[in-house]
């Protein structure tokens, strides 16, 4: 346990130069003193680990210093070919730089771990995008990929939703692949980071000059809160329904698992016909209406009473539309 530790210590001195006890803390979820106890160790192991004092202070290597371990264990070597998503890095441009990439590591592999590599990248494949989709044309994806490995400046045509076209001048932070989609995460007259779908700029130009990326940003960090953030304003309203037993697989598919299961843990148990009571949030009633007719007479509404009255109507109008014989429907047209 501690040999890993100290290992993975001595790695991120490597790959991110100085750091401060505190953050080598945070990173490997240990305690300040143990870090000290662990610096002290790979010094007294010949490694050249130094202090610098200040308030710019930290650990680091000795410059030039490089470690030469590389065992990588099976299930470490499995893991980077379970994570090469081919079809984005073909999108970025990357997809030869990736095959060679890994081409490169199967052959430094040692020959256990080259089997399991092999191994999982025979039997396992990783597609993004759903099933009714391909993911989005995103023309311009490479010139954005561009602006946010270079810290370029970006002007932009971007389409809102309207529609409408808007000209921005933006600090590319980086790229997120959701559901099939790209999504740029960009700064607009040096004010705070904003999401733009990547497939609805319409024109992009990569600006001279370099921008200093704001301290301490974290893309993952921003992404999380920006999809919470999403979630709130998406979902305004609430709606109580009863399902029917065995059908929740089905309103998971309508309405999203996440959301079914948080709506379950806070469910009470299922009345004498098995049937569960729970609370959705909905974004609006004209949409829950859509979403809750795919579970037929398995899902009931109790509130609001405008939802419950849009199901009723509804359900009158298929009954009056279906309800008709064969033959005076025909005789209608």
């Amino acid at each position: 346990m501690r040999a890993s530790r100290l290992l993975s210590l001595l790695l991120l001195l490597q790959t991110r130069g100085r750091m401060t006890a505190t953050e080598l803390a945070q990173e490997l979820e240990i305690s300040v003193r143990t870090v000290y106890r662990d610096v002290e160790a790979l010094s007294s192991a010949g490694v050249p680990v130094y202090a610098d004092r200040g308030p710019a202070g930290g650990y680091r290597l000795l410059d030039g210093y490089r470690t030469r371990l590389n065992g990588l264990t099976a299930e470490e070597a499995s893991s980077l070919f379970l994570a090469g998503l081919p079809g984005p890095a073909a999108q970025l441009g990357l997809g030869e730089v990736a095959a060679n990439a890994e081409l490169k590591l199967l052959a430094a592999l040692p020959p256990e771990p080259r089997s399991h590599a092999a191994r999982m990248r025979e039997r396992f494949h990783l597609d993004v995008p759903g099933w009714y989709g391909d993911g989005d044309e995103a023309p311009f994806l490479g010139d954005v990929a561009e602006a946010v490995w270079d810290q370029r400046p970006m002007r932009m045509v971007y389409r809102r939703w309207g529609p409408r076209e808007v000209e921005r001048l933006t600090h590319p932070y980086g790229l997120v692949l959701k559901g099939g989609a790209w999504y740029l995460v960009a700064a607009v007259d040096g004010g705070d980071p904003r999401t733009y779908r990547v497939s609805r700029i319409l024109a992009a130009e990569i600006l001279d000059g370099r921008f200093e990326r704001p301290q301490g940003f974290d893309l993952a960090t921003y992404w999380a809160g920006y999809a919470a953030d999403f979630r709130a304003r998406m979902h305004t309203g609430e709606a109580l329904v009863r399902v029917a037993p065995g059908a929740e697989g089905m309103l998971r598919y309508a309405v999203g698992a996440e959301i079914v299961d948080a709506a379950l843990a806070e469910a009470g148990p299922p009345d004498e016909h098995g049937w569960t009571a729970m609370r959705l949030p909905t974004e609006s009633t004209r949409h829950a209406r859509w979403l809750l007719l795919r579970l037929g007479a398995d899902i009931e509404v109790l509130e609001p009473p405008e939802l419950r009255a849009l199901m009723a109507a509804t359900v009158a109008e298929l009954s009056e539309l279906y309800g008709a014989p064969s033959g005076d429907a025909q005789g209608e047209r």
